[in-house]
């Protein structure tokens, strides 16, 4: 058994939570990000400003969701590059067949195997990526279609759920989802591998957007300008090793999220397509999904507007001041080494 073990640290292979749901459904948001996502973008663009080139690059980036993911994956678990170059076969497969988690699961199952015989002989060019190949893509048949299944049922549970009572599950969608958005997991992964779109998708975007814009506005005085776009724009995920510190300023933009969501979905019934829904302000892809979903009008741009960018500011920044006021975030607690 200690031989065992000894043999799979050599290998890198590393059984844990950390590996799997964090490093590895992490990793999924950059191969979204380079793929689905910068299509969507192009996409939008280049229907509202009849630009046929963005339509072109739209397509081309969005075909290569599959191997983006495999690829990302894969570099997450430090696979070696015969692993990790045919890992885009496998997240193909798993793409295809599973959606995103398909591509997860057979990608995770495919590198794990081919690491462990990388090397391990004379015909390695030929043995490392067929193992990775044949096995990813046998798991990516065989889990793919149950998990799309299960991935869509449970999305859908989520989107009606939202139609028939936007005002608790609009609190509580905006809630889970901008949590996810800060912790070091993907809340894009998620809301693409639910399809959550709809008013589902909105509540989905106001919760990133108050932890986004509320952390970045909350901190200000710590960080100034550079930490208000990093966080604003970027992701509120840098905060993370703070909250560790004193979770207490979690509790301003949470509280935010659980204001914004339900005037996202009973106010401005705000809508979001998949991709979007758990990006908030990175990049702007929240509010361009916003803008994809609903196609204009004087309700959507202010709807945008307050649930994005102004209430998370203004919510954020007066639960804030009053944690300040009676101890429970002290000076330097937002601190960010940018």
């Amino acid at each position: 058994m200690s031989n065992f073990k000894e043999f799979l640290k050599k290998k890198n292979v590393n059984f844990t939570v950390q590996a799997y749901f964090i490093d590895a459904l992490g990793a999924m948001a950059f191969g979204l990000f380079a793929s689905l996502l910068i299509g969507t973008i192009f996409d939008t663009l280049g229907q509202q400003l009849h630009i046929e080139s963005f339509n072109v690059i739209a397509q081309y980036a969005k075909s290569a969701t599959g191997a983006a993911l495999g690829v990302a994956i894969a570099h997450a678990l430090k696979a070696p590059q015969l692993v990790l170059f045919s890992a885009a076969t496998v997240g193909i497969a798993g793409n295809t067949l599973g959606g995103p988690v398909g591509a997860l699961v057979a990608t995770v199952v495919a590198t794990e195997l081919g690491k462990l015989v990388s090397k391990e002989t004379r015909l390695d060019i030929v043995v490392t990526p067929g193992v990775t190949i044949i096995f990813g893509v046998l798991t990516a048949q065989c889990v793919g279609p149950t998990v799309a299944r299960f991935m869509d049922w449970f999305g859908t549970v989520v989107k009606t759920a939202t139609e028939m009572q936007p005002f608790f599950m609009g609190i509580l969608v905006s809630a889970l989802i901008g949590v996810a958005l800060t912790l070091p997991i993907s809340s894009a992964a998620i809301c693409i591998a639910l399809s959550l779109d709809g008013l589902a998708g909105g509540a989905a975007t106001a919760g990133c957007c108050a932890q986004m814009i509320g952390f970045a506005v909350m901190s200000y005085r710590e960080n100034r300008i550079g930490g208000l776009m990093a966080q604003g724009l970027g992701t509120s995920m840098l905060q993370m090793g703070n909250i560790v510190l004193n979770p207490r300023i979690w509790i301003p933009p949470t509280l935010a999220s659980m204001i914004t969501g339900p005037i996202a979905t009973m106010v401005f019934r705000m809508e979001n397509i998949p991709t979007g829904s758990g990006m908030g302000t990175c990049g702007l892809v929240g509010p361009i999904g916003v803008f994809t979903a609903m196609g204009g009008g004087a309700n959507m741009w202010l709807g945008i507007l307050m649930v994005c960018f102004v209430l998370p500011a203004v919510l954020t920044f007066i639960f804030g001041e009053i944690l300040r006021k009676i101890g429970w975030i002290k000076p330097g607690d937002l601190k960010l080494d940018l």
